[in-house]
């Protein structure tokens, strides 16, 4: 049997439930995983590898309309997994009505590659409903497979991989098939630190925070993290210490327990609090945190 290859993007809405569908998919916790919007900023890839395929999974930020330049990089990932994806996943809920961005939802009706549109969540919804849905999806988008399906509970996943393996072009892998994913481990190291952020903290607080890892230094039996959390104002930073540092400490110690299940090691972590204003307009800011193609 001939070998194949390609990448299988991820585009939807903020909390429809992206994420949870990549992490199941992937068979890794690789996304972070809240109830907030705009978790995911960045396009996270997920590499599955079989004898004779490669599965390159990306994960992208939710759509949305942009409001600084943060926001805007974002809205770049997706159009770029728009670009080159051989097969698209597009997610929705049961609860969505079909107001997704049009310049997207434009791009998602002429794809020239194959579309999975995934109504999820179903779960959540009765059968009449879950009918309404899939009627009007498949009006709107009449070049998608729509396919009901729960990331949760996992009903119809092993269904969306063999539909992915039957469309997947035949070609050699793109990466090592050791590979697990394209990003360093200090990438998630960071992630794991702004997720603590995302759950501890309300309003605001958490999609004005950026985490930095600036020192990671792996000995024999222990790994010693360093890293910086910033925020665009004095008063947040105060909020993100919290009355002697307990709110900081909380982060850190929860942070940490995740950290030496992804490490398999003992983690001695340092964080700091530092407030960069202009750091989600600054061109110069964006690409030193990644948030460039």
């Amino acid at each position: 049997m001939a070998h194949k290859a390609g990448f299988v993007n991820i585009i939807g809405s903020p909390n429809v439930g992206k994420s949870t569908l990549m992490n199941v998919l992937v068979g890794e916790r690789l996304s972070i995983i809240t109830s907030k919007a705009q978790t995911t900023r960045h396009r996270i890839m997920g590499i599955v590898n079989g004898e004779d395929f490669q599965i390159v999974y990306s994960d992208t930020p939710g759509v949305l309309q942009p409001h600084y330049k943060m926001q805007e990089s974002m809205m770049d990932f997706v159009y770029t997994a728009i670009t080159d994806a051989d097969i698209m996943l597009f997610v929705t809920d049961i609860y969505e009505d079909i107001a997704i961005e049009e310049k997207v939802l434009h791009k998602i009706k002429n794809a020239k590659v194959p579309v999975l549109l995934l109504i999820n969540k179903i779960d959540l919804a009765d059968q009449t409903k879950l009918e309404e849905k899939v009627n009007k999806w498949k009006t709107e988008v009449p070049n998608a497979e729509v396919i009901p399906v729960s990331a949760l509970e996992k009903f119809n996943v092993s269904y969306i991989f063999d539909r992915i393996l039957a469309l997947l072009p035949e070609g050699p892998g793109f990466y090592d098939k050791d590979q697990l994913t394209d990003k360093p481990e200090k990438f998630f190291i960071s992630e794991i630190i702004r997720e603590k952020i995302l759950m501890n903290y309300k309003k605001e607080i958490p999609y004005s925070v950026e985490v930095v890892v600036e020192s990671f230094k792996e000995e024999e039996k222990i790994v010693k993290i360093r890293a910086e959390i910033f925020v665009v104002r004095d008063s947040q930073k105060g909020i993100i210490i919290g009355h002697q540092g307990k709110a900081l400490k909380k982060v850190g110690t929860e942070a940490r327990k995740d950290m030496e299940i992804f490490l398999q090691k003992q983690v001695f972590l340092e964080l700091f609090v530092k407030v960069n204003k202009d750091w989600r307009d600054s061109d110069n800011q964006l690409k030193k945190y990644g948030y460039t193609n």
